[in-house]
């Protein structure tokens, strides 16, 4: 693997740390306000500013980790789950029942850009964490369904597949043992590109007023209330920090997954 796959782990291992221990890193309560503090700038006792409300900064950055990495932890494993499931059965059994699948249900999802069928969903289930992961589950299966599908359709073709059917091996047995274990690995990038995707709706949601409710230190709600051209202007810490822990998260699991995707491919590991 390159530098920069080492860089965007040794980033994304500090956020799901951040994340972890965030009550022990946090310096100040996330929900405690004074007015009397508003828009100050960094200083040792707090170390990024505060907000409109005297809250700190970088308490809420931190606690923000945790909204942000579970709505991507969770997101990727319910969608990858539920992706691999179709993607292998409709590349597996074909005929009809891949014709349905790929044909028209993948279709129908791909047919709509991604995050304006999660605002129209969030928009009509209503605004919460749960809400919001739901909708980006329903948006984010189909990407690993046709990854999965892609890759059964090759692998069932192989020579050891079609000796485990000759012996009298199950559908199952072939599917689940001789199948899936070597059609998973383009699924490990397509999961960690798919964890700063999720990463970054949330926070596109959240900047919306369509994710995480107030008071909920996520980190497009920090980004929305400090985008005003007055408070960019006279106190852009307010901003800056959310922006940029948006930005290491998702240029750090961008990274993983690119070095991931060189590290699984012989011909890209070889050159």
């Amino acid at each position: 693997m390159n530098r920069l796959t080492y860089i965007g782990l040794a980033i994304a291992a500090v956020f799901i740390l951040t994340a972890i221990f965030a009550p022990l890193i946090a310096t100040h309560d996330v929900t405690a306000q004074n007015l009397m503090m508003r828009y100050a700038p960094i200083s040792a006792a707090h170390w990024f500013g505060t907000d409109a409300l005297g809250r700190d900064v970088f308490s809420r950055v931190v606690f923000g980790a945790r909204i942000s990495l579970e709505v991507g932890i969770i997101v990727v494993v319910v969608s990858s789950i539920i992706g691999i499931f179709l993607g292998a059965v409709a590349g597996f059994y074909g005929g009809w029942l891949d014709k349905f699948l790929s044909g028209y249900v993948f279709n129908v999802f791909l047919a709509f850009p991604g995050l304006l069928l999660a605002i129209a969903l969030v928009a009509f289930l209503g605004a919460g964490l749960g809400k919001l992961i739901l909708a980006l589950c329903i948006i984010g299966w189909v990407g690993y369904a046709r990854v999965m599908r892609g890759q059964v359709l090759k692998v069932r073709e192989y020579d050891f597949v079609q000796a485990a059917r000759a012996l009298g091996a199950s559908n199952s047995r072939i599917l689940f043992t001789h199948i899936l274990p070597n059609a998973i690995q383009p699924l490990i990038v397509q999961a960690s590109l798919g964890m700063a995707g999720a990463v970054l709706s949330e926070a596109s949601l959240s900047f919306l007023g369509l994710g995480i409710p107030p008071p909920a230190p996520s980190w497009g709600t920090m980004i929305e209330e400090g985008r005003g051209f007055d408070i960019l202007y006279n106190a852009p810490h307010v901003l800056f920090f959310p922006a940029l822990a948006i930005a290491l998260t998702v240029l750090a699991f961008n990274f993983l997954g690119d070095g991931l995707r060189e590290y699984l491919d012989p011909k890209q590991r070889k050159r």
